[in-house]
């Protein structure tokens, strides 16, 4: 079993001379790359780092996000990606709870992380991204450290936020051993077209968080990683002309681009080289994946997970756009990958019947060893070699899986248990409707009741009536919403570019003594 660095070292060896980078009009071949990586493993271990410490990094992708990715491995370093949106007080807590030896850090945020530095006592280097960096990085040695690695040695940290009925929870670093990793690209890369020689991964999010799960494949296969620094519409279509390959994204990225084309804010041209878009993180719009299916030949693939456990399943576009009785795929997260083991739990964590909605709990190879610095909650949260992910979900008879919800965001109104999720999913088949965020707010009759908040084209007519009426027969009187607000302006996100509940919600329960009707 290959460690992640001796998988990537092996891949320079056949393809050194081929282009391996590309970003901000710059590229780099394998050889290039790979030297850069050993002389930032040399210029860490310079400053005290050794195999097994945590380094930490707060960057936008750039030509200089490889030299850490690859840097960190090379020196056996436990990478510690922090996310650039995040506040002050968040990038503290990851680096305190790691114990970071060395952060490094684009030049716009050198101010503010020096401050944070002195308040963090295993912290000992900033190192800066500045006008600096390039002669600093090419002041070391491009000779191998080529420390010994144990494949159950931890890779990588990655940190995520969870949010619980109405209290925000600290970052949780879920922690991957080398092993784990590459067991994670695997299945990430199972069911997609396979990657070769000169392929391209178009990143238009961090590679440092989901986009990076396609680096070190694309390595792999000798292909070509291109790091773009943020998303752009005509920007990302043009980038899919010339290069095609996959690139991965939020269900938001999908609409915008939807969204771009038929405003002629943006123009599409033949992609030939196009191998997939693939999406994660929320459900699709129906609406917008009929449309994005025939802008991009059908070319599309979504997974479910979490960043513990993930993919769990996934969808290739025959199963996405299948017609199969009993089954509505296009509104499904997929099914459950070959490597990958799927359960519907109960409340005493029992396995329930096809059909029945309960906890999702994975299973996998390639799974978090542990969620670091907290073992009481790595105990809750993986039993029995299974993750617990929180999430609500059914089976149906031909094995797709449909998520409504997390456990934490369910909606108690009346008595009745109300899944915003659900919702969600209906509301966006309505025409017109781009995007919807229901959450439970306070209700003086029934404890809480669902508002939807309903984002439409500017062009679109829809009605409060037409939503709630539309919930009603679909899914019954007690789901439908107490509430709608209808707005053109775009839902607020979280740092990775998800739609954010919790800041949508919490405004309508300040001042509340409790969170009435929440379990």
């Amino acid at each position: 079993m290959l460690d992640v660095r001796s998988a990537m070292r092996r891949a320079v060896g056949f393809n050194r001379d081929r282009v391996a980078i590309i970003s901000g009009g710059r590229s780099l071949t394998f050889g290039e790359a790979w030297d850069r990586g050993k002389q930032l493993a040399n210029a860490l271990i310079s400053l005290g780092a050794e195999p097994g410490d945590r380094v930490a990094v707060l960057e936008d992708n750039c030509l200089a996000s490889s030299d850490f990715f690859l840097g960190t491995a090379i020196g056996n370093f436990v990478r510690v990606p922090l996310y650039k949106r995040n506040s002050s007080a968040s990038h503290e807590h990851m680096l305190r709870q790691t114990q970071c030896k060395i952060l490094v850090v684009s030049d716009e945020s050198e101010e503010q992380m020096r401050r944070l530095a002195e308040s963090l006592p295993d912290l000992k280097h900033v190192v800066m991204r500045d006008q600096g960096y390039e002669q600093w990085l090419g002041s070391f040695s491009s000779a191998d450290p080529d420390p010994v690695i144990d494949p159950e040695g931890f890779y990588v940290i990655r940190y995520v936020i969870r949010h619980s009925a109405g209290t925000t929870g600290k970052s949780k670093g879920i922690a991957f051993s080398h092993r784990a990793w590459m067991n994670t690209e695997r299945n990430w890369t199972f069911l997609l077209e396979p990657l070769s020689i000169g392929d391209c991964s178009i990143h238009i999010a961090p590679i440092s968080h989901g986009s990076g799960y396609l680096f070190v494949p694309t390595w792999l296969a000798g292909g070509c990683n291109i790091l773009e620094p943020r998303f752009e519409a005509q920007r990302l279509l043009d980038l899919l002309a010339e290069y095609g390959g996959y690139v991965f994204g939020v269900p938001t990225i999908l609409s915008d681009l939807v969204k771009a084309i038929d405003t002629g804010t943006a123009t599409v041209r033949p992609m030939p080289q196009l191998k997939g878009i693939v999406l994660g993180g929320a459900p699709v719009n129906r609406q917008t994946t009929l449309r994005a299916r025939d802008l991009f030949d059908g070319k599309l693939y979504q997974m479910y997970g979490q960043t513990e456990c993930v993919p769990g399943t996934w969808l290739t576009p025959g199963d996405w756009f299948a017609d199969i009785k009993g089954s509505d795929p296009i509104v499904s997260c997929g099914r459950p990958l070959p490597f990958t083991e799927l359960e519907i739990r109960d409340a005493d964590n029992r396995p329930l019947p096809t059909g029945q909605a309960g906890e999702i709990a994975l299973r996998s190879d390639g799974q978090m060893v542990c969620i670091w610095g907290d073992p009481e909650l790595t105990a809750r949260r993986l039993v029995d070699g299974w993750v617990l992910t929180g999430d609500i979900g059914r089976f149906d008879e031909n094995g797709y899986v449909y998520l409504q919800d997390r456990k934490d965001d369910m909606i108690i109104s009346g008595g009745y248990n109300i899944w915003p999720a659900e919702l969600e999913q209906v509301i966006l088949d309505i025409p017109g409707v781009r995007e919807v965020s229901v959450f439970g707010v306070p209700d003086e009759r029934w404890g809480e009741t669902p508002l939807a908040v309903v984002v439409v084209a500017e062009d679109a007519v829809v009605e409060e009536a037409t939503v709630v009426e539309t919930c009603r027969q679909r899914l019954g009187s007690y789901k439908k919403p107490g509430r709608v607000r209808i707005t053109i302006e775009p839902l607020p996100r979280t740092p990775l570019g998800k739609i954010s509940r919790k800041l949508l919600r919490e405004p309508n329960w300040a001042g509340q003594a409790n969170r009435i009707g929440v379990a």
